[in-house]
């Protein structure tokens, strides 16, 4: 009797701390040092996560972007509603004349334009989405990764208006009976609850790269710190014109584009 006693304060405890912590369980393992669950060292870190998109790679890829999709979705238990309507993503395919208008032109990138390439979240700098939350639901990490938080979400989709790109996708229907397969290392979502790209930050704690640039074969997707002068990405963004989507609303992307 009193180790019941002894479980269920714990639980009351716990519960309050949900309720009254910024943030929940699910944010604060999103954001937990690696020692907090990780062997010391084993975490990817970063000042300024950032990933640049190599389009010309894509477009030479016969694949892209499917391949980075499907890991992304099937790592993340993405379902599969089989409409435009109801679609539920983290990365999808979009031209590249329509995810940069004006800038793509018959002198540079009329080819490329045409082409289908990878479209996520931007992790902006200053993420409107963020501001606009009233529960904390969505914010954004020390290491610049804006990170999603399904628990605290109550579905009023504020965070999906102030989002200039449309990266954000809502569930109208309980997703879980249209996934094939279930991964266990990541938690399903409910009906109600917005989700996106996470720059795969529970792989990071792992010490593994994102997903979709684990997937792509080509690699046409570099994963890497912005604050690091010795980094691939910004050896690849000194050497290379890069865009991205929308600079003139000063959101400031982490997400580059080669052209």
């Amino acid at each position: 009797m009193e180790i019941h006693r002894r479980t269920m304060l714990k639980i009351s405890v716990l519960a309050a701390l949900g309720l009254t912590r910024k943030h929940s369980l699910f944010a604060a393992l999103a954001s937990a040092r690696p020692s907090d669950v990780l062997a010391p060292g084993a975490a990817l870190k970063a000042g300024r996560w950032a990933m640049v998109i190599d389009m010309k790679k894509c477009l030479a890829a016969k694949d892209c972007p499917d391949a980075c999709i499907r890991a992304c979705h099937e790592t993340h238990n993405v379902p599969d509603l089989g409409n435009k309507k109801d679609e539920v993503k983290w990365i999808w395919r979009e031209s590249a004349g329509h995810l940069f208008p004006g800038q793509l032109d018959e002198y540079r990138g009329a080819e490329l334009a045409r082409q289908s390439v990878p479209a996520l979240c931007n992790h902006c700098a200053n993420p409107p989405c963020t501001r606009v939350c009233p529960t904390e639901a969505t914010f954004k990490r020390a290491d610049g990764i804006v990170v999603m938080d399904p628990h605290r979400c109550i579905g009023c989709r504020f965070c999906m208006a102030a989002c200039p790109y449309g990266s954000r996708s809502f569930n109208w229907k309980d997703p879980r009976p249209y996934l094939r397969k279930i991964n266990p290392e990541y938690p399903t979502r409910t009906k109600g609850v917005v989700e996106k790209c996470t720059f795969c930050s529970e792989r990071l704690a792992q010490g593994r790269p994102p997903a979709c640039v684990a997937a792509c074969s080509y690699g046409a997707l570099v994963f890497g710190d912005l604050k690091d002068e010795k980094s691939v990405v910004v050896k690849l963004l000194h050497e290379n014109y890069s865009i991205r989507r929308k600079p003139e609303l000063g959101t400031e992307p982490a997400v580059y584009y080669l052209v």
